[in-house]
């Protein structure tokens, strides 16, 4: 082996290494995430009433990323002592404050 191919070798096994670490790391953070979005929903599940944690359900599934917006938010306002219970009624208000309003356009033809 010339050592033109040992450095490429030992390149390539060191890019490897780094993807491999980066990879790992990602992982991780992957998992901390998942467990403070776990930790959020503890808290905010035992302030739904049955019918807001199905509305709550159908929006996790619907739109996770909206879902973990919504505990950050509902879970800071449970931990000040803001809100005690929430039921559906209540939920559906809080996401439409959260929705931004749609802009209709109308096309008329000439």
């Amino acid at each position: 082996m010339s050592e033109l191919d040992e450095i490429r070798k030992k390149k390539l096994e060191e890019l490897k290494r780094q993807q491999l670490g980066a990879l790992q790391q990602q992982d991780l953070e992957k998992a901390q995430i998942q467990q403070q979005v776990q930790q959020l929903e503890i808290i905010v599940k035992q302030a739904f009433t049955k019918e807001a944690l199905e509305r709550y359900g159908n929006l996790k599934a619907a739109f996770p990323e909206r879902a973990v917006q919504v505990l950050a938010i509902l879970a800071n306002a449970i931990q000040s002592g803001q809100i005690s219970k929430i039921d559906d009624n209540a939920l559906k208000e809080f996401l439409k404050k959260l929705t931004p309003e749609k802009k209709e356009f109308n096309i008329k033809k000439v």
